[in-house]
């Protein structure tokens, strides 16, 4: 897992060969004016999604993994907090893998939590398991799907 601000996001470039064309578009983009919907940039490869979704409280979060994806999460409208937890220590599956969305949900307790500000990103991979959107009231925010290589 990464946390950092958006400015520095050059750091992050060789972890992947889709990261600066991901980053190098969120640059363009107006985040206060910014559009709900998705922007496929290489296929199924790179996709941005502007999404507006409700906060949880940390016991109805869920820790997530995905297999297939890289996420790279950015709040735009306000803070927001995530549970994190390393995927090796994940033992309570809600209902197995589901390939089609590729997300698999747990049970387990996070190990530690953070909050992100506007501004700011996490870049979640495989072994990442993440709790999103804990926080209060609705929200807006970008998802960035990156696939594994």
């Amino acid at each position: 897992m990464v946390v950092d601000h958006l400015s520095n996001a050059t750091l992050y470039f060789s972890l992947h060969p889709l990261f600066k064309k991901a980053f190098d578009f969120l640059k363009t983009l107006d985040m206060k004016q910014v559009e709900i919907g998705t922007t496929q940039l290489e296929g199924d490869a790179l996709k941005v999604s502007v999404t507006k979704a409700k906060m949880k409280t940390k016991a109805e979060a869920k820790l997530e993994t995905h297999q297939k994806y890289i996420d790279i999460q950015i709040p735009i409208e306000q803070k927001e907090t995530f549970g994190w937890r390393s995927s090796m220590n994940l033992k309570n599956s809600v209902n197995g893998y589901d390939a089609t969305n590729d997300i698999e949900f747990f049970d387990d307790a996070p190990s530690t939590y953070f909050t992100l500000l506007p501004g700011e990103f996490a870049i979640f991979f495989p072994n990442d398991a993440h709790a999103p959107l804990i926080g209060e009231n609705d929200t807006k925010k970008i998802i960035v799907k990156i696939a594994v290589m």
